[in-house]
């Protein structure tokens, strides 16, 4: 109880703390750093790098920067680290969506402030909230990989 109270503090700490201004780096910089360097990248089908991306290729590109390793799917993602309730959600945790109606199809990473970096289809990267309808009605889980690389 100590140690996630104690993570709590510290996520409020580092939210409070920020000097950026932009509604989701102040809580981060490192990650948001990361995140807004590949913002507007294209969605590629398969795609792992900066001249494409699609959603569980973009979060491995955006976790290899700090040296995490993940699956290449998002449903194999989803079955990474361990299991968070999405009103603990820290920045860095992973949030997963079913769109196809056939489990888990589409993923982001948390960035803060009940919104999500991710690659979109229709977007390419980009920045979404949770409580977007389209979003909040297929939100299926989160999965905490560390928090010791983004706290």
């Amino acid at each position: 109880m100590k140690k996630k109270a104690g993570l709590l503090l510290l996520g409020a700490a580092i939210l409070f703390a920020g000097t950026d201004n932009t509604s989701y780096a102040s809580e981060k910089p490192e990650l948001a750093q990361a995140i807004d360097e590949v913002i507007g990248t294209p969605y590629k089908w398969g795609g792992t790098t900066t001249s494409g991306f699609d959603c569980s290729g973009f979060i491995r590109y955006i976790f290899d920067q700090f040296q995490l390793e993940l699956p290449r799917t998002s449903s194999a993602q989803a079955l990474a680290g361990t299991q968070v309730d999405q009103d603990e959600l820290l920045p860095g945790d992973l949030v997963f969506f079913n769109t196809s109606g056939a489990g888990i199809s589409h993923a982001g990473i948390y960035v803060g402030e009940g919104a999500f970096a991710h690659s979109s289809s229709n977007k390419g990267v980009t920045i979404s909230k949770l409580s977007e309808a389209y979003y909040a009605k297929r939100y299926v889980t989160a999965r905490r990989i560390t928090t010791e690389k983004f706290l």
